[in-house]
């Protein structure tokens, strides 16, 4: 088997802090509302929304998504959210905290691989978010450059075209069983990244997958000394 030189990331939840970021953001905007239960909720309704924009002939970016459903969990709570504060939540995927270790674990695994994003974010989003948080990747892609959305296997097979990359080259690193599901199915190596807060204290963790070869570990500090960077 060819060594792994290849790293593509999902970024919101492995990366970013989507819940905690979005319900300050929602705070600020002065309305009132148990903000905390319309995030998670908007949050549920992301891959279901993404799926049904998959059977779509025009693509849409996740912005035109993300509005959609925001529309929709706003209207089931009753919460009269003026439109600049719909923006500034949907503007608010670009303004994502980074997870502590994010910056410094990326910054070790770019000194041993080509790192990558290979989110469901597009480009202009990505850009801004990495920005944002300082984060710092070899390329910047995305599953609009599939004209699709994860876990299409497009998706997965459009960033290893680009970047010249065999499937066993590569190790997709993600929060998500059914990122890493969908990635392994096509023969990248899967990496689990232990996200417990993603729905906050007391929300629900994720558990790894029940894959081979799967890199189980807690945050990217913890995979870059795995991997020897």
């Amino acid at each position: 088997m060819n060594p792994m030189r290849v790293l593509l990331f999902d970024v919101f939840g492995t990366l970013v802090d989507w819940r905690s970021s979005l319900t300050g953001i929602a705070a600020a905007t002065g309305t009132q509302a148990d903000w905390p239960a319309i995030v998670d909720d908007w949050r549920r309704a992301y891959q279901p929304a993404l799926d049904r924009a998959r059977q779509d002939a025009a693509w849409r970016d996740l912005d035109a998504v993300q509005r959609g459903t925001l529309d929709e969990i706003l209207e089931r709570y009753a919460v009269p959210l003026p439109a600049a504060g719909r923006d500034a939540l949907v503007r608010g995927w670009r303004q994502l905290r980074p997870w502590p270790d994010s910056r410094d674990g990326l910054a070790r695994l770019r000194t041993g691989y080509l790192t990558a994003t290979l989110s469901n974010g597009h480009v202009a989003l990505l850009a801004d978010l990495l920005k944002f948080g300082d984060l710092r990747v070899d390329a910047v892609l995305s599953a609009q450059l599939a004209s699709s959305y994860k876990p299409d296997p497009a998706v997965y097979l459009k960033a290893l075209e680009l970047l010249e990359c065999e499937p066993a080259e590569a190790g997709m690193v993600a929060a998500h069983a059914t990122d890493l599901q969908a990635a392994a199915a096509l023969g990248l190596r899967p990496v689990f990244i232990r996200r417990p807060l993603e729905w906050g204290p007391g929300g629900p963790a994720e558990d790894p997958p029940d894959l081979g070869g799967l890199t189980d570990v807690p945050d990217l500090m913890h995979l870059a000394g795995a991997l020897g960077c």
